[in-house]
């Protein structure tokens, strides 16, 4: 049996034993006890999808309507005209086929990688690279786009890619512990549909199977579904 502290033993003695609305959920998770630091909060869903079928893949990006109290670190590939107003607009790098040989190189120090179209033939060759972190652009995610302004502006506010794992999960960023719990239930409010809006019509039965949140040092509590 693993052991516990006082602050563990007395989350744990807080967890509902039966899942609970949104809104009793984030009520239970704000009544934990405090760490040292604005602790963040995360949510997953499992959902009643086969992940080896592609027509049942999920993959796309979110912006929470109350954001997620952190911002991300972003490259943008585009064509010099429009690097400056990348930059204006959160990004760290932008540029063309310079910011492609410099990533080639090893650097890697960013989150999320916005390309323009045109882009993605010199993009392209970073596949190795970026791949295995995730970090492809691609137009599912939203991170291939003729607007790379605007995306580098909403992915450096917090904006994020998801996608389901190999469970069939899908895990994502909902707040920090310090938020409003009315800002938190509409963050995950808007989660939930946003879940049941890309449900894939090839998904049989039960689609949304187990939703929890929880504190980065926090028990789970389940959401009633």
């Amino acid at each position: 049996m693993p052991k516990f502290n006082k602050r563990q033993q007395a989350n744990l003695d807080l967890v509902p034993d039966e899942p609970v609305s949104m809104e009793e959920a984030v009520k239970v998770l704000k009544s934990f006890k405090a760490t040292k630091f604005d602790q963040t909060i995360n949510i997953v869903a499992n959902l009643g999808i086969d992940p080896k079928q592609a027509d049942q893949a999920l993959r796309g990006s979110i912006s929470m309507p109350k954001g997620i109290g952190r911002s991300a670190r972003v490259v943008a590939f585009c064509n010099p005209d429009l690097a400056g107003k990348a930059t204006e607009a959160g990004a760290v790098e932008a540029g063309g086929e310079e910011l492609v040989d410099k990533i080639a190189g090893g650097w890697t120090e960013f989150d999320v990688a916005i390309a323009s179209p045109d882009m993605m033939r010199f993009v392209g060759k970073l596949g190795k690279v970026l791949g295995p972190k995730g970090l492809m652009p691609s137009p599912k995610a939203g991170t291939v786009t003729p607007d790379v302004v605007t995306a580098v502006s909403e992915f450096a506010a917090g904006k994020q890619e998801f996608r389901n794992d190999d469970g069939g999960n899908i895990h994502m960023v909902l707040g920090k512990m310090s938020f409003a719990e009315s800002d938190l239930v509409e963050n995950l409010q808007f989660f939930m549909e946003t879940v049941e809006r890309i449900r894939p019509s090839a998904a049989k039965g039960q689609y949304l199977k187990k939703v929890v949140i929880s504190g980065a040092m926090t028990p789970g509590v389940q959401i009633a579904v």
